[in-house]
């Protein structure tokens, strides 16, 4: 190997490790994120639950309609900060605000979080944080939802195994199309707007965003 190429493997490799560096501004921010999703989850566990108690009473499982906004704090976390660990700090953030607010699920809540953000930073890993489309975005939340619906098949008083295979067939189904929808594009809009206000023009999506303008 001549001096040139090992120069600029190794400038590549010092390139990659300096991107995917946590810099103060992304703790910052994760933090912020974290904390204002937060007081959306707290918002949303009243509409939500309502809204899943009702759907689940009109057919066992269609409750999982409703989840997707609990699941938007990792794709938001992944868009904007784009770094490994940045879906799965933003949702157990969210999460820890949620449970300290208050609501009836208590510690779960922080469970689920880690399960949660962990399925939308898989989909970001699997693509090696390169890729940040809506179509990312949607898979992100499905990847959430599908790690939440494996959570609850086990964990709890009455575990998710204990029902009937048309159940979790509906309520997976509903996880997905919920995790894409109400995570996967409403967390892709809302960092959008975000981005053209102009609060994240220390980060790519930002500097996307006026690219396009």
């Amino acid at each position: 190997m001549s001096a040139s190429t090992s120069t600029s493997t190794a400038a590549a490799a010092a390139t990659a490790t300096t991107r995917w560096n946590w810099r103060v501004v992304d703790i910052v921010v994760a933090a912020v994120l974290g904390v204002a999703i937060g007081l959306v989850f707290w918002g949303w566990n009243a509409v939500g639950g309502a809204w899943f108690s009702a759907a689940d009473a009109l057919t066992p499982g269609l409750g999982g309609i409703a989840v997707g906004i609990w699941l938007i704090g990792g794709v938001v976390g992944g868009l904007v900060i784009r770094k490994p660990g940045a879906a799965f700090v933003v949702e157990v953030v969210a999460a820890i605000i949620s449970m300290l607010i208050g609501n009836v699920w208590g510690v779960s809540t922080v469970l689920s979080g880690i399960v949660q953000g962990l399925g939308a930073e898989l989909v970001f890993a699997l693509l090696l944080y390169r890729r940040f489309s809506l179509p990312v975005a949607m898979l992100a939340g499905v990847g959430a939802g599908a790690a939440a619906w494996i959570f609850e098949m086990f964990y709890g008083s009455s575990p998710n195994f204990l029902k009937s295979f048309e159940f979790n067939a509906i309520y997976l189904g509903t996880l997905a199309v919920s995790g894409a929808l109400l995570a996967g594009l409403v967390g892709w809009l809302l960092v959008r707007a975000l981005a053209t206000t102009g609060a994240l023009s220390r980060f790519a999506a930002g500097r996307e965003a006026r690219q396009e303008v």
